[in-house]
């Protein structure tokens, strides 16, 4: 019997444990919404978190608890959303591909240097030394911070700054938020025109700084009938809803060649 009671109770006890702990189970379970899954297989799997979610399996949740748009993936896109909305039974729309864009061409000689860097081969390292070591406060710095971020390995560094293979590139933008100095742009795959600088310094600055800068001239301005190329702020900025599909004019009358061709921009 002293072995034969602490087994009963201790029987009894796992029972009740085991009563309660199934009562609990049903009482307060979270039920998934099947389209969950059915979401998740549909978008590309890349968790670059280009889609400000944490990963595909997070924004998979969002659009089936009305959160996020069906087209909130920027790699998938087109094809993805159209998959997501037959799931989710509405209508789809996809904003125009982007691809990312280097607002910059200052190769190494072209942009004078303040001093010579030494330390931590970090874009955001070098940043903070001084304001960087180029003159020129608005041009890529060069130690590969958007390189190592981009998860498609659709950007590298060369000769000093960073080049973006456009038929790699998804548009997710990792890279952009990666870039400590703004360096890096999304824009419309087929726009005909980029502006490859950032500098707002008045012309007379820029012209002793840098080979390829902005000059603010005006000439661009000029050459679009259309108005999608307007001078602001010192700087030449595109209206893409604005631009036409042909600006060639518009990049051969650049004096300074700011403006360039998106399928040959970096």
């Amino acid at each position: 019997m002293q072995i034969l009671w602490p087994a009963i109770v201790l029987g009894a006890l796992g029972l009740l444990f085991g009563l309660v702990l199934a009562f609990a189970s049903k009482k307060f379970k979270v039920e998934k919404d099947d389209r969950v899954d059915l979401v998740r297989e549909a978008l590309p799997g890349a968790n670059c978190g280009g889609c400000g979610y944490a990963g595909c399996d997070a924004l998979a949740e969002a659009i089936v608890k009305g959160e996020a748009a069906i087209n909130k993936c920027p790699v998938g896109c087109e094809a993805a959303a159209e998959k997501i909305a037959k799931i989710m039974g509405i209508a789809t729309s996809c904003d125009l591909p982007k691809v990312a864009t280097v607002r910059c061409q200052g190769v190494e000689g072209d942009v004078k240097k303040r001093y010579e860097y030494q330390g931590v081969k970090d874009c955001q390292s070098a940043a903070d030394v001084h304001g960087g070591p180029l003159e020129c406060r608005f041009a890529c710095l060069g130690f590969g911070n958007c390189e190592r971020a981009c998860p498609f390995g659709a950007i590298a560094v060369k000769n000093g700054i960073a080049v973006v293979d456009t038929a790699k590139c998804t548009g997710c933008g990792v890279c952009v938020a990666a870039c400590p100095r703004g360096v890096i742009e999304l824009v419309p795959r087929n726009a005909p025109v980029v502006v490859a600088c950032r500098n707002t310094d008045p012309g007379k600055v820029v012209r002793q700084i840098c080979q390829r800068g902005c000059i603010a001239c005006k000439i661009c301005e000029k050459n679009s009938p259309d108005g999608g190329i307007v001078v602001d702020g010192n700087l030449a900025k595109v209206d893409y809803a604005k631009i036409g599909s042909d600006c060639s004019k518009c990049i051969e009358a650049c004096p300074a060649k700011v403006l360039v061709n998106r399928s040959e921009s970096r």
